[in-house]
């Protein structure tokens, strides 16, 4: 069969026959260094999909024939690295606050271990270096709602708050709008009292005679666990209302919605996820972001051997 394609007058080249606006495509041919790096690639494709795992499957994929396997590895990875921590995390679990501070390598330890553990479990709530936000405690300052002493950390990190555990903290606001325990003026003259009590009074400035009614109905509704003038009782979780610290917001606003709804945050019991090494590097941790309290009585040494963080049974 004849050969009708035309030919390019400068450069000697067959066209594809294709023409735009005057325009006519060369038929060049691919380099040959292109080509011959093109058909390799095709080669080790082919071999990658005989050696290493590549094709889905409906249950699972082709494992290729070196069994190579990235989450094998990651597993070995961890396992040696838990092993290798192993030692260190027993020392912390055995020792008490007084042990760590005169420990500079213990402290070093638990301060890492501790931060890291954060960063990946508590970080999304509590913020970045413990900052907090509405309805999580900040846990940079000195203000704790069950105690900041390295004990009560990580007892409330063991038992969590409102959690499955069966020691589980738990603190009850009554909703006092929302179940009709006041009335609507009721509550907004205990507002105006509550702020009256606290340090916020500098800047929202309450009412007189507003508070001075509030204070009967507190005496008679809140004094029981928030204590005489406001000043909490941490063993039923019952904050401060001195200071001008609010868990959920401290506008007038705010704080009356605290009254009206009752509001309660959860914490999940983090004694199942993990060891005993690994809570006690974490309660460090949080101990030592600004506003830990010195322990009265040595930490009880763990009663579980500890290796490091662990994660929960499927």
């Amino acid at each position: 069969m004849a050969d009708n394609r035309e030919r390019d007058a400068v450069s000697g080249t067959e066209t594809t026959g294709h023409e735009w606006d005057g325009v006519k495509e060369l038929d060049t041919p691919l380099p040959r260094w292109w080509l011959y790096i093109f058909y390799a690639t095709i080669v080790a494709a082919v071999i990658y999909w005989v050696l290493m795992p590549a094709w889905p499957l409906v249950n699972g994929y082709t494992p290729g024939v070196l069994g190579f396997s990235d989450r094998a590895n990651v597993a070995a990875d961890v396992s040696d690295l838990r092993a290798a921590r192993a030692p260190m995390y027993g020392r912390l679990a055995a020792a008490s606050a007084a042990d760590i501070a005169a420990d500079p390598e213990l402290q070093q330890f638990a301060r890492a271990a501790g931060e890291s553990v954060f960063g990946d479990y508590c970080r999304t709530c509590h913020g970045a270096g413990g900052a907090g936000a509405p309805g999580y405690p900040v846990l940079a300052d000195d203000v704790w709602i069950w105690g900041g002493t390295l004990a009560d950390i990580e007892h409330t990190l063991r038992v969590g708050i409102r959690a499955d555990h069966p020691d589980t903290r738990m603190s009850a606001m009554p909703a006092f709008g929302r179940d009709a325990l006041l009335t609507p003026q009721q509550i907004g003259d205990v507002t105006e009292y509550v702020i009256s009590i606290s340090a916020a009074q500098a800047r929202l400035r309450a009412n007189p005679a507003a508070a001075a009614r509030g204070a009967a109905i507190y005496e008679a509704q809140c004094v029981v666990c928030h204590g005489p003038g406001g000043a909490g009782d941490r063993s039923v979780g019952a904050p401060s209302l001195t200071d001008d610290v609010w868990l959920y917001g401290g506008s007038r606003e705010e704080i009356r919605r605290q009254i009206e709804t009752g509001r309660a945050g959860v914490m999940p019991s983090w004694s199942s996820r993990f060891d005993d090494g690994t809570l006690r590097a974490l309660a460090y941790y949080v101990h030592e972001m600004g506003g830990g309290e010195p322990d009265a009585a040595p930490i009880p040494p763990a009663e579980a051997p500890a290796g490091g963080e662990t994660e929960p049974s499927p």
